[in-house]
């Protein structure tokens, strides 16, 4: 069955994924094909190989498999002869409400693959960003944040705090430097963790 042409996206355009998407993402290098994409701007096959270490041969192989998905496009804007750049369709991705629930081992295997290669991007980001620090001059080195919070929360609260959470970071999203401090931005990661945790026994 081929990919419906538009798949769904949500208000802040990321693409919502179903189980066949999710299946054709949960690949590590996908995933962080599709990272690099979305972070560091297009990118031919080669470029990503030195990006990310790997041989072109593999990055373009994942390159088609993430077309066929509907995750990347050509960027024919850019580029010369038979140089062929790829770019991110979506700001990012998110999952139907059905993957979560889902029992078909297939599916949730390639979740869990999914969501532990995320959490893993994550740490190594969290990881660079406290080995580089001082690299940063003041305000930046002491902008960033690192903190946890323990609530006493509902299933019903905890979804609750996370849609206001999402709401304030897209406010940012679109709120774009004055002109006169565009040379002062820089790009910045925002990580919101939140789970809930067993007691210990008593």
């Amino acid at each position: 069955m081929p990919e419906n042409k538009q798949p769904a996206e949500n208000a802040a355009g990321e693409r919502i994924l179903d189980a066949r998407s999710l299946r054709g993402l949960a690949h590590p290098l996908r995933i962080r094909i599709l990272k690099s994409l979305r972070h560091d701007g297009p990118a031919t096959a080669s470029r990503l190989g030195e990006r990310l270490a790997e041989s072109s041969g593999a990055t373009s192989y994942h390159l088609r498999q993430l077309a066929a998905h509907g995750f990347v496009e050509d960027d024919p804007g850019r580029g010369k002869g038979r140089e062929r750049w790829w770019k991110a369709v979506h700001n990012g991705t998110s999952f139907a409400d059905d993957l979560h629930t889902s029992t078909d081992p297939e599916v949730r295997g390639a979740a869990d693959l999914f969501l532990h290669e995320i959490a893993g991007i994550h740490t190594q980001e969290l990881s660079t960003w406290l080995a580089t620090r001082h690299d940063w001059s003041e305000p930046w080195s002491t902008s960033g944040d690192l903190s946890d919070f323990t609530l006493k929360l509902t299933a019903s609260q905890l979804h609750e705090l996370n849609e206001k959470l999402h709401a304030v970071v897209e406010t940012y999203r679109t709120a774009a430097p004055d002109p006169s401090d565009d040379a002062k931005a820089a790009q910045v990661r925002v990580h919101l963790h939140s789970f809930p945790r067993a007691n210990p026994p008593a």
